[in-house]
């Protein structure tokens, strides 16, 4: 059997009951998940889910949630109480990391001979794991879109030092939440690297996340639908004047990041790591499907 991810994947979601790409997609991996759903709307999700997959929001989260403006309640708070939610629950669980993924993810693929190749199982979470384990300061991990991948051009199999989008690994006991009305994936990003951690975003594997403002529900109805992408952008520049800047490209207003300084800072391997020349668990290259599979890599516990 492929091995599943080791730890937690939750998506929050908001107005996508019938359209939530990246449970169905997660449902043909054969990949377990939870969706968090404001209480309003569980009804309408448990129509389509199993109960036991969803869980409902708390709504102290959404009251205490840090927009990083002065509008409080007169516009959504976008997805951060809930991702703030499901850091908290995967603690509580016992969990020393957790997934948190967007919901307009189709698929997810791996990089092979320079070719995507669409993933049928759990075998990438278990191997970005499997990676990030090895060291001692990442905070956070995840895939990078397709999009960015294309074949023509050659990838390394990671980059380091920039920010993960849509889907999050992250370790639990680091010193941070979600703030932020819009743009919360790359303020935890910048957070994370100016306080010295590191973030490793993967080119072995990818997400294919549909393009802002193309599918109903989620964002595009509390935001871009009415205001476009500007005032996201001017929120990024707000809170990192010193290395983001809002840009006009490809039709719309967006941020720009200079990531440079924080791709000096070094992997940290775990003095307790056990490499995988010498541990007895190592996965057993499988020729015949192009995976690592067999027996679980036992890795020491990362809390």
């Amino acid at each position: 059997m492929p091995p599943l991810p080791r730890f937690p994947l939750y998506i929050p979601s908001k107005s996508r009951a019938d359209i939530c790409l990246t449970a169905h997609a997660l449902d043909r991996m054969g990949v377990p998940y939870r969706i968090v759903v404001e209480e309003q709307q569980r009804e309408a999700y448990a129509r389509v889910f199993p109960d036991e997959s969803l869980l409902t929001l708390d709504p102290a989260y959404q009251r205490d949630y840090d927009t990083f403006d002065a509008l409080g309640d007169t516009k959504s708070k976008g997805p951060g109480p809930a991702r703030n939610f499901i850091w908290d629950h995967a603690i509580a669980e016992g969990h020393p990391w957790h997934w948190v993924m967007d919901d307009n993810i189709s698929l997810f693929s791996r990089l092979h001979c320079n070719q995507r190749i669409p993933c049928g199982d759990g075998t990438p979470f278990h191997a970005m794991e499997t990676f990030v384990l090895r060291y001692e300061n990442i905070a956070m991990a995840g895939p990078n879109y397709w999009i960015f991948c294309p074949s023509r051009i050659k990838q390394p199999p990671f980059t380091v030092g920039t920010r993960i989008y849509s889907c999050n690994l992250i370790r639990n006991d680091v010193p941070f939440r979600w703030r932020g009305r819009y743009n919360e994936d790359t303020d935890l990003s910048l957070r994370m690297l100016k306080a010295g951690w590191q973030t490793v975003q993967f080119n072995a594997f990818q997400q294919w996340k549909e393009t802002t403002q193309q599918i109903p529900g989620g964002n595009t109805e509390e935001f871009y639908k009415h205001e476009g992408t500007l005032p996201k952008s001017q929120m990024l520049a707000r809170m990192h004047p010193d290395v983001a800047r809002v840009v006009w490209k490809f039709g719309r207003w967006h941020h720009y990041v200079d990531y440079s300084r924080f791709k000096r800072t070094p992997l940290i391997k775990r003095s307790d790591y056990v490499s995988p020349a010498t541990n007895p668990y190592r996965f057993r290259l499988e020729e015949t499907t192009g995976w690592h599979r067999g027996a679980p890599c036992e890795v020491p516990d990362a809390s």
